[in-house]
């Protein structure tokens, strides 16, 4: 079969404490992207694609993870 099996798609709820002023950046980051998208989203729901966006973007991360993947398969 050429489609593998589908990842673990059960959503994992977590619960986080800001700071005042973080809290604050969040919500004029939100701000700027209704100015920007011409739509309002709520900033709960924006966090997960900027925690992705921020992941997808470390190159260094990238490289590790790409490493560790690598030293399971020569292991097998």
């Amino acid at each position: 079969m050429k489609l593998a099996k589908l990842p673990d798609r059960t959503p994992v709820k977590m619960t986080i404490v800001l700071s005042p002023g973080l809290a604050q950046r969040l919500r004029e980051y939100a701000v700027f992207y209704a100015e920007t998208y011409g739509s309002r989203e709520e900033i709960a729901e924006m966090i997960p694609f900027m925690l992705a966006a921020f992941l997808d973007s470390d190159l260094t991360f990238k490289k590790m993870r790409a490493g560790r993947a690598n030293s399971l398969t020569d292991t097998e």
